[in-house]
């Protein structure tokens, strides 16, 4: 059972320096318990209390990495059921299905997919994680000649069998790479869990519905094995989204530590029909699975989930921001057009973007306003003309133009003459309200 706030504030050091960012020590063991804080942020807990305090610092639903390396993806860590009570931890892994039957001309194609299939958005990369690897012939050989092609693939593996002995043949092939075992169950739960053990792998396990997974896990953690993925054996739309909402409320609500493990869900076993699939995933990335296995990955059904996953899954109280600067777009030089926007993602890649298109080169102003809009941080007060100034006048852009003309947002246009005060000499200029009318805007631009 998890510890109280009071258990956990009797191994604190209790010396109330505030350094964890609460002011007392009792404060912190409250959040702690609550899963809102990590021991890590006290500078001052004994290793013994550490080891005490392990239950009651890991979340209610433990994180596992599928994999090695800074790329491997982590699942799970969640404490939350709602993002808007605080935030979603760790996207879930798309994962392409491969069969050990397939011919080599589709293997290949499909790994060269986890490759190829890759997206810039809001200076971010998204792409999928995982490539499942079947063993549909039963044949050991044959399955160990899979893992080694997908060893390239630059995903991580999955290796699907029930079989512990096929099981064994991937790992032989592919330890080093730390792979998900799929799947342990009531049948061969010894024998899978002896080599997850041995090889340092993650663990899926599968039963029939939230209990068997409970009484499953339960086996494996006093075996020592805590890295565990879970899967309810539902491969209904209905019960899978039942089984989900339920190891999900259990894990965080009722703090039931049994079923405190990330998901895997099968949208390709559920439906032959590829955007059926697709539809099917996007309800489980918000409902609640660590790892999503497609039939096939396909640019158009792919994208929309990585970006649905990384909307989601992104800070609500952290809006995705860009470093404060100076931008050079298109090579500027002294002569050229001096504009200024603010640190909202999405807004200066789409500002920017058009400076690009338009094939002026510019120096784009990029002010800190909290990741919030232009319109947004100028009703909040973060971009307003006795802000803008100062920044323009540290920032170093009078060093590398001749003229004194700042391009400001359309809707900034009432700041201009607070902005020609706080900026002496300085033609404020009104700039377009829409992103799209700036290319034309700047072609009428003159030093």
């Amino acid at each position: 059972m998890p510890l109280t706030g009071i258990e956990i504030f009797k191994l604190l050091p209790k010396t109330n320096c505030g350094e964890c960012g609460v002011p007392t020590c009792l404060a912190f063991a409250m959040n702690l318990a609550s899963g809102k804080a990590e021991l890590s942020a006290c500078p001052y807990v004994t290793e013994e209390a550490k080891a005490n305090l392990e239950e009651a610092s890991a979340p209610p639903i433990l994180p596992v990495t599928i994999g090695v390396g800074p790329e491997a993806p982590k699942v799970g860590g969640e404490t939350v059921m709602f993002r808007h009570e605080k935030r979603f931890e760790n996207p879930p892994a798309l994962a392409i299905l491969i069969s050990d039957t397939m011919a080599e001309a589709e293997v290949k194609a499909r790994l060269d997919k986890c490759l190829q299939l890759q997206y810039e958005r809001v200076g971010l990369t998204l792409k999928p994680d995982l490539v499942a690897l079947k063993a549909d012939s039963g044949d050991t050989h044959k399955f160990e000649t899979l893992v080694n092609q997908a060893k390239v693939s630059g995903c991580r593996l999955i290796l699907m069998s029930e079989n512990p002995d096929i099981l064994a043949a991937g790992l032989k092939a592919g330890a080093d790479q730390k792979p998900l075992l799929y799947a342990a169950t009531e049948g061969n739960l010894d024998r899978v869990a002896g080599l997850a053990r041995e090889n340092s792998c993650p663990v899926a396990v599968k039963a029939s519905g939230p209990e068997g997974l409970a009484q499953l896990t339960e086996k494996l953690t006093a075996a020592g094995i805590r890295n565990i993925v879970l899967d309810s054996g539902a491969r209904t739309v209905r019960q899978a989204l039942e089984d989900q909402v339920i190891i999900r409320s259990a894990a965080l609500n009722k703090k039931f530590r049994p079923l405190g493990f990330p998901t895997i869900t099968f949208p390709a076993e559920m439906t032959d029909d590829p955007m059926k699939e697709a539809v099917i995933a996007s309800m489980f990335i918000a409902k609640y699975a660590g790892i999503i296995v497609l039939s096939d990955f396909r640019g158009e059904s792919l994208f929309p989930l990585l970006v649905e996953s990384m909307n989601i899954f992104t800070d609500p109280q952290r809006p995705l921001s860009t470093t404060e600067g100076i931008y050079e777009i298109n090579n500027p030089s002294e002569n050229s057009p001096v504009l200024i926007t603010s640190n909202f993602s999405l807004t200066y890649f789409i500002i920017s973007g058009e400076i690009e298109n338009s094939k002026i080169p510019s120096w784009l102003l990029v002010k800190d306003t909290e990741g919030l809009s232009v319109l947004t941080s100028w009703a909040a007060g973060k971009f307003s003309a006795d802000i803008i100034a100062p920044f323009v006048k540290k920032c170093g852009v009078m060093d590398k133009v001749k003229h004194q003309k700042l391009v400001i947002p359309g809707y900034l246009a009432a700041e201009s003459g607070g902005l020609e005060e706080e900026l002496p000499g300085w033609e404020i200029l009104v700039g377009p309200r829409e992103g799209a009318h700036i290319p034309a805007y700047l072609k009428t631009w003159q030093p």
